[in-house]
């Protein structure tokens, strides 16, 4: 397990501290209650998170009764509604919840409340697991910094000074500063996995289709996925298995077994990867990332064939085009996505005086609900999807997307699972790249390429980078429903490190 500067510097209570495999066996073995755990991290939060503002909303009331309902459970004798119950989590902002807010970051949603529940929120509920709150997030999903939220950015519990990551930093926040054993994030191009990378965190994006999308408020239908984080391997495992699988509800989601991601990380966790041939991407391999950053990575690929594992090298050379295409095709989607957003039907309606028509009203309440980072997105979409560029931007996007799964087909067909890192620095410092979008979209090089092939990917921590003494991320690539490899090679390479001590300044 890896703790942060604050779990370690600011009084973290011991309960606050254990992983959620710990928790869940003391609690459904009534050594603790889910009640003591619960308030445990709420009042973290009310101690802790002024300083880091990873929720949005604390949902403490609902928290402690489903925290209570557990507990009568466990002492009727009945068997825990899953491997986690009692064990509270934090829930990304973009999820819909009946009971609390649903506002994906953004003034345009402010206060709103939905009449459902979105699939991942129903199973979290039926599983047991309490939820403690909303986390703060880049608005509708876009960013890398959380600093595009309209209710102000989360901040590194490693360093407050910088960025937690985006779009999902409130999710990997909470769990670094132990505001959560527990945490969901989406990951439209690295949400997930880049937050993770830059808090120490373990973040992982489910293969495309494996996990509902139904009340998941779109960015980019096509590439959004729900997916699971927390502080170790084993934790991040078992959460994946409570949310994942087939939905009726959502068109995308694939009627197939999910992979046993549990059992994986088990089997993992005896270090043995003898037999596994792990492919270094050339691509992610070179000059212009910290060198920080990659003397951590050579030494993470130094231990996994220390391990038993094969190393080789792969080379993937349309992933030097991800970033265009995916700049383009998502733009795409959110203008189409976002078009509901129009201050009729709910959320923000401003300009609705009797002196402005119906289209002047959609215009002032989008103009004032949106923020400048989804403006910008909208706008390039909607230029991209006009007549006479359609062809030239959208679809040659979209050959682009069919080359880089191509690209992860053939080297799949040499290796079981690719790796590299996270992100190409460490976590950068707050306002340091809030104005200027193209060293922001750089930041996920590393990522974006498997959302545009709909194949899988974990980030997990792989060292402190000698240059700036925070965080750095390995990340695992696997091909698509192969989403055990990730925890079986996770759990492996998390076992034979020493554990990641916190930067103390």
């Amino acid at each position: 397990m890896t703790d942060s500067a604050y779990l370690a510097g600011h009084g973290a209570s011991e309960l606050t501290a254990m992983t959620a495999a710990a928790l869940a066996e003391k609690i459904h073995a009534g050594e603790l209650s889910s009640r003591e755990v619960t308030q445990a991290h709420l009042d973290r939060i009310t101690e802790i998170d002024g300083d880091v503002h990873a929720f949005l909303h604390v949902a403490g009331e609902q928290a402690l009764q489903a925290a209570d309902e557990v507990d009568a459970s466990i002492a009727r004798g009945d068997k825990p509604a899953s491997a986690l119950a009692g064990v509270p989590l934090a829930l990304k902002d973009v999820f819909t919840t009946t009971d609390m807010p649903t506002t994906c970051g953004s003034k345009m949603l402010e206060g709103y409340l939905s009449p459902y529940d979105a699939t991942v929120t129903t199973k979290i509920r039926n599983a047991g697991i309490p939820i403690i709150g909303k986390t703060n997030m880049d608005e509708f999903a876009m960013g890398s910094s959380t600093e595009n939220s309209a209710y102000g950015p989360t901040k590194n519990p490693w360093d407050l000074a910088r960025t937690a990551g985006g779009s999902g930093g409130g999710s990997s926040a909470a769990l670094a500063a132990g505001l959560a054993p527990l945490a969901i994030g989406t990951d439209t191009g690295g949400s997930i996995r880049q937050p993770a990378a830059l808090t120490a965190t373990v973040g992982v994006k489910p293969t495309y289709g494996t996990v509902s999308r139904y009340g998941l408020v779109a960015c980019a239908s096509s590439l959004d996925q729900g997916g699971p984080t927390a502080r170790t391997v084993l934790d991040t495992a078992l959460l994946h298995e409570v949310i994942a699988g087939h939905d009726h509800f959502d068109a995308t989601s694939v009627d197939r077994p999910v992979a046993d991601v549990v059992a994986a990380a088990r089997k993992g966790a005896d270090g043995d990867l003898t037999g596994m041939k792990i492919g270094v991407v050339k691509q992610f391999d070179r000059d212009g990332y910290q060198d920080g950053v990659l003397t951590s990575f050579h030494a993470a690929v130094a231990q996994l064939t220390e391990q038993g594992a094969e190393v080789v090298e792969v080379d993937c050379p349309h992933f030097d085009d991800a970033l265009a295409a995916y700049y383009l095709i998502l733009p795409c989607e959110v203008s189409s996505n976002l078009a509901r957003f129009d201050g009729m039907r709910y959320g923000l309606r401003e300009g609705d005086d009797g002196r402005h028509s119906a289209e002047e009203v959609m215009a002032i309440s989008r103009a004032q609900g949106f923020g400048p980072e989804v403006k910008r997105r909208i706008i390039l979409g909607t230029y991209a999807l006009s007549v006479g560029y359609y062809d030239a931007y959208y679809l040659q996007a979209q050959r682009v997307r069919t080359l880089i799964a191509q690209d992860f087909a053939q080297a799949f067909a040499k290796c079981d699972v690719l790796v590299s890192p996270t992100t190409p620095t460490t976590a950068f410092k707050l306002g340091e790249k809030v104005n200027d979008p193209l060293a922001m979209y750089n930041f996920d090089l590393c990522t974006l390429p498997l959302n545009l092939a709909g194949v899988c990917g974990m980030s997990l921590p792989s060292g402190l980078a000698e240059d700036t003494q925070l965080p750095v991320g390995l990340q695992i690539m696997a091909p698509a429903f192969a989403d055990d490899r990730l925890y079986h090679v996770g759990a492996a390479f998390e076992a034979a490190r020493e554990p990641l001590l916190p930067h103390r300044g």
